[in-house]
C-alpha cells in the first residue's frame, strides 16, 4: 500500500548521541519531520520511524495493535543503542507513551526523555464500551489537525479504526502500571489548550514517574499537535539543550550538513 505523501520515516547519520522520535496515534512521520530535521542539522543521529498500520490508509490500522506499534520503536531504540553512545526517546501524544515505556524497560540505555502532550488514558464514557462497540462499528471520527497555527496541515487519517483505539486503551493502562519505573530525567511539554489530550493526563504521568530531574513546560499558544504549531521552534530548541544539558558536546561531525532521509513502501 503507497504511503501517504509526507508520512514516509526519517533517518540521519550524526555523531555519537542519538535520538528516536515516536510519532502519534493516526498519525505519521511528517508531524515530528520538522523536528527531526533541526536534530539532524545540528549533528544528532535521528530515527523517526513510520509506526505499523500508518501513514497509508486506516484499514491497514485496524490489523494493528500496540504490540505493533512498540515492537517497531523498540527495534528502532536497539539500533541507536548499539550505533551510539548515549541515547534519547522523544515522543508526541501516544508516542510519549511509547517513549516513557521504552525508558521503564530500558533504564540506563535511555539517557534522557522528551515528550509532548503525552497520551496516558483513552477518555470518555465510550472508552469503557470499546471492548464490545468495536465490533458492531469499524471506526469513529479522526483525531489528526488539532494545530493552531493557520495554514498547518498534520498528515493522518480522517477515521479511528475501533480495534486499534481499543489496543491504545490497553496500552496505556499498560504503560501507566510501568511509570514509577522512569527514572531519567524528563523534560515534559504540555498545551493548555488541547482538543485531543486533557492536561490530566500529563498531570498524571508527572505523578508517577521516579524521575527526580524533571522539567514542566506550558505551550500557551498550541494546540495538540505542537511539533508543527506555534510553539514548534521552542520544542526543538528546548529539547536540544536539554541533551546538551546531560550529553555535553553532543553535536556530531555531521551538524549543519543536509540530512540524509530513507524512505521505505508501506
Amino acid at each position: 500500500m503507497p504511503l501517504l505523501p509526507g508520512a514516509e520515516p526519517f533517518r540521519h547519520e550524526g555523531g555519537e548521541v542519538g535520538v528516536l522520535l515516536c510519532h502519534g496515534f493516526t498519525g505519521s512521520p511528517q508531524s515530528l519531520r520538522p523536528w527531526a530535521a533541526f536534530l539532524a542539522e545540528r549533528g544528532l543521529t535521528v530515527a523517526l520511524p513510520l509506526l505499523p498500520g500508518h501513514g497509508t490508509r486506516w484499514q491497514d490500522m485496524q490489523l494493528t495493535g500496540w504490540q505493533d506499534w512498540y515492537a517497531e520503536v523498540d527495534r528502532e531504540l536497539r539500533a541507536l543503542i548499539d550505533r551510539c553512545d548515549r541515547v534519547f526517546v522523544f515522543g508526541l501524544s501516544m508516542g510519549g507513551a511509547l517513549a516513557l515505556r521504552l525508558a521503564a524497560k530500558h533504564g540506563d540505555a535511555v539517557s534522557g526523555v522528551v515528550v509532548v502532550n503525552p497520551g496516558n488514558r483513552v477518555h470518555g464514557l465510550a472508552a469503557h464500551a470499546l471492548p464490545v462497540v468495536r465490533y458492531l462499528v469499524r471506526t469513529t471520527k479522526g483525531l489528526a489537525n488539532d494545530v493552531a497555527k493557520p495554514g498547518v496541515d498534520e498528515i493522518g487519517y480522517d477515521r479511528v479504526p475501533l480495534h486499534a483505539a481499543h489496543s491504545l486503551r490497553q496500552f496505556f493502562r499498560l504503560v501507566d502500571t510501568e511509570l514509577p519505573q522512569v527514572t531519567q530525567p524528563l523534560l515534559l511539554l504540555r498545551s493548555p489548550q488541547d482538543h485531543v489530550v486533557p492536561p490530566v493526563d500529563s498531570a498524571r504521568i508527572l505523578s508517577r514517574v521516579s524521575s527526580t530531574d524533571v522539567t514542566e513546560t506550558v505551550l500557551e499558544r498550541s494546540y495538540h499537535v505542537a511539533t508543527l504549531d506555534y510553539d514548534a521552534e521552542r520544542i526543538f530548541q528546548d529539547s536540544y539543550d536539554f541533551i546538551g544539558r546531560l550529553a555535553p558536546g553532543s553535536a556530531g561531525p555531521g551538524a549543519g550538513e543536509e540530512s540524509k532521509e530513507t524512505a521505505s513502501g508501506g
